[in-house]
């Protein structure tokens, strides 16, 4: 009689845990990033009024009788299956999708989360607006080459965004060329009497803006003319620039702001030198890259020397001859002005790059995700974070799309992963587990009073 009603309690309180698991993951329906927990149930201990015993010879066996004293909570688990995402397009809300957790500190402690919705405080520091934990990540560092990398395997630290910040001005030192010179231009023979207006009617001019130290754009411009069959006149001149003088490798020491393009039959640039060969090539394919330098002096006194690519011999990677229009351009010159950085964005790895108003773009840093062996272990610590746990293993810090990782969207929030309709049916059935106790307890209770009443 008494067993019935301590299983009876068991049961009313048990049942009540459940309840309120359930109607806490109903009031985080709209919790960015919450998982939903679940309340699982065990039997308790047995009460043996008899073992079992073993066959015999002229009986069979006999199995034991056992009353059992209740129940209790096995586990509550936290569900980590992910979440719907919504669309904010907001660049600093970020979502996981598939495994990982962001990782945010404060001051020594370190705590992940599901949940992105971040923001950039006054210091350019990305930060969790709630309480300014700081986003963890690693910041772009420049390399011997000049580009801005991250080593993603050095320990992670806080990322700081600095928008608004100036990108210092970067002097020209290379200009890559990708043009045709139309074969069926004239021949402009420069110890021949031709007019002024057949010249210039023969002659094609590429421009190219190049920059010094300070930012000022110059505009270097290029006269080509046809002196032979294959060979063509380069003349270079830079505005405001003077002692122009270009330089092919592997010739004399140039002296002049001249040089000649020698093409092969087939249309394909062949070699480029400082004094014009008496004929070009027939069809020599070296593989070698054709390039010349061209130094001149500013008014500030300075010199500056830029770097000019033409192409690969034999190749059509460059300067090209062909019967085509001429459309001699320049196509890629690495120098820039001065600008300030104007927007960023964030892409499916975690990658932060930065756009400057100078039309530059570089990488800032890259946000770090966390995975863990066992993430039902992790400790749930408010404000939708988590703490390692001794069951949760410990975290494995690495980029998006790498190892386990999932992939980072940026504009975009996890939502809860709480199923409204999943939850409302777990209701009924706890709430009729708990009235059925209820049951067990009143009927013991009304048993009992029986066993009073055999008195009267």
């Amino acid at each position: 009689m008494m067993r019935s009603l301590y299983a009876g309690v068991s049961g009313l309180k048990n049942h009540q845990v459940r309840m309120d698991v359930l109607g806490n993951n109903i009031s985080n329906v709209n919790t960015n990033g919450f998982k939903k927990g679940r309340v699982t149930f065990q039997d308790m201990l047995s009460q043996t009024l008899s073992g079992a015993a073993r066959p015999g010879d002229d009986k069979g066996g006999v199995n034991p009788q056992q009353v059992g004293l209740g129940m209790t909570i096995a586990s509550i688990d936290t569900i980590h299956t992910n979440g719907s995402v919504q669309v904010t397009g907001k660049n600093t809300d970020l979502a996981i999708l598939g495994e990982g957790f962001f990782i945010n500190k404060k001051g020594n402690e370190t705590f992940y989360t599901r949940a992105g919705n971040f923001n950039i405080d006054r210091d350019g520091m990305l930060v969790n607006p709630a309480n300014g934990y700081k986003v963890q990540g690693w910041q772009a560092q420049r390399g011997a080459s000049g580009e801005f990398m991250v080593n993603t395997s050095t320990t992670t630290g806080d990322l700081r965004i600095p928008v608004g910040e100036k990108d210092a001005a970067k002097a020209t030192g290379m200009v890559d060329f990708k043009c045709n010179l139309n074969s069926l231009t004239p021949v402009v023979n420069p110890n021949a009497e031709l007019s002024p207006d057949f010249v210039f009617k023969n002659s094609h001019s590429a421009e190219a803006l190049v920059y010094d130290n300070y930012g000022q754009a110059h505009k270097m411009t290029v006269n080509f003319t046809r002196q032979g069959v294959n060979i063509w006149r380069a003349q270079f001149t830079v505005a405001d620039g003077s002692n122009v003088v270009t330089d092919a490798p592997g010739g004399r020491q140039n002296d002049t702001n001249i040089l000649y393009f020698s093409f092969n039959r087939n249309g394909t640039i062949a070699a480029v030198t400082d004094t014009q060969p008496d004929a070009a090539p027939a069809n020599l394919v070296e593989g070698n890259k054709l390039n010349a330098n061209i130094s001149f002096r500013l008014p500030d006194g300075s010199d500056n020397s830029i770097q000019l690519n033409f192409g690969t011999a034999g190749l059509v990677d460059g300067v090209t001859q062909f019967d085509q229009k001429s459309t001699t351009k320049s196509v890629w010159q690495d120098g820039y002005a001065m600008g300030y950085m104007q927007a960023f964005n964030i892409d499916d790895s975690g990658a932060i790059t930065g756009i400057f108003s100078n039309g530059q773009k570089r990488l800032l840093g890259q946000v770090a995700l966390a995975t863990f062996t066992n993430p039902g272990g992790l400790e749930k610590a408010g404000s939708n974070y988590f703490v390692a746990s001794n069951n949760s293993g410990n975290a494995r810090i690495s980029a998006a799309l790498t190892e386990d990782k999932g992939t980072i969207r940026a504009g975009s929030l996890e939502m809860s992963n709480v199923d409204l309709s999943e939850e409302f049916t777990d209701m009924i059935v706890t709430q009729r587990g708990f009235q059925a106790n209820s049951r067990t307890i009143q009927t013991s209770d009304q048993m009992l009073q029986e066993v009073l009443t055999l008195k009267r």
